[in-house]
């Protein structure tokens, strides 16, 4: 249909090969986006042919620069070539790209122009979680829900669909280096929740955690805590913007 928005698919993939195929298959089969754009960042494995091969645009970052740099490609690649919509999934399939209407149909019926997906909400579900990550990132939801004055149920989900016109309000600026690796997701759903010209929503999501540990995390304890905490301390204490 000629009214029907543009819409990119993003996925940061580090060394997912055996995954990020199925993932974008996945996605293809669902027919909900006209594009996707695995951002590689410098894999030392065949994500990036994996991908390629099974028709995903491939951009590559040499050397490794963290998944908010590859999230940023992603992005400024889709304001670059003039999509309507992005949407963020994991490329190890952690997502179910079947939920793709689930986030998209409430920006494409022009309702919304944030969703974030959420496995804690009624409706969503996790497979294979474990004590200690359910225990963090309710925490880690909680703290956020403090700072900006609302309940968001599941702050650390990287299912999530913007509006790209998102990234051109005042005061939102994610071409900012401290973003580059875990900061840059909280930075956004930040941005999102507490700006009153953006139409936020949470859905429900299911997240599926694979056998193999690497699938739970690739955060090293501690340094990588501290990376997804301090953008809520810098907002919340307009330490930065």
């Amino acid at each position: 249909m000629a009214d029907r928005p543009k819409i990119l698919a993003i996925l940061p993939a580090f060394n997912e090969a055996g995954k990020v195929g199925k993932v974008v298959e996945k996605i293809k089969a669902t027919g909900e986006v006209d594009e996707i754009v695995v951002v590689d960042d410098c894999s030392s494995d065949t994500t990036g042919n994996e991908a390629k091969d099974l028709g995903a645009t491939v951009l590559r970052h040499d050397p490794n620069r963290g998944v908010g740099a590859a999230i940023r490609t992603g992005i400024l690649y889709g304001i670059e070539k003039k999509f309507e919509i992005g949407v963020v999934l994991s490329s190890d399939d952690q997502h179910e790209p079947s939920e793709l209407p689930r986030v998209l149909d409430p920006i494409r019926s022009g309702e919304f122009d944030f969703i974030q997906g959420s496995r804690r909400m009624k409706g969503g579900k996790v497979v294979n979680d474990r004590p200690f990550r359910m225990i963090t990132t309710q925490l880690y939801s909680a703290l956020m829900s403090l700072l900006v004055m609302r309940r968001i149920t599941d702050a650390t989900n990287g299912f999530r669909a913007f509006r790209m016109d998102f990234f051109r309000l005042p005061g939102i600026d994610i071409n900012q280096d401290w973003l580059d690796r875990y900061e840059l997701e909280p930075y956004i759903l930040f941005k999102a929740v507490t700006n009153s010209k953006v139409r936020f929503k949470e859905v429900p999501i299911t997240l599926y955690y694979h056998a193999d540990p690497k699938q739970y995390t690739k955060m090293k304890p501690f340094r990588d805590w501290w990376r997804l905490a301090r953008p809520l301390l810098f907002l919340g204490l307009r330490i930065r913007k």
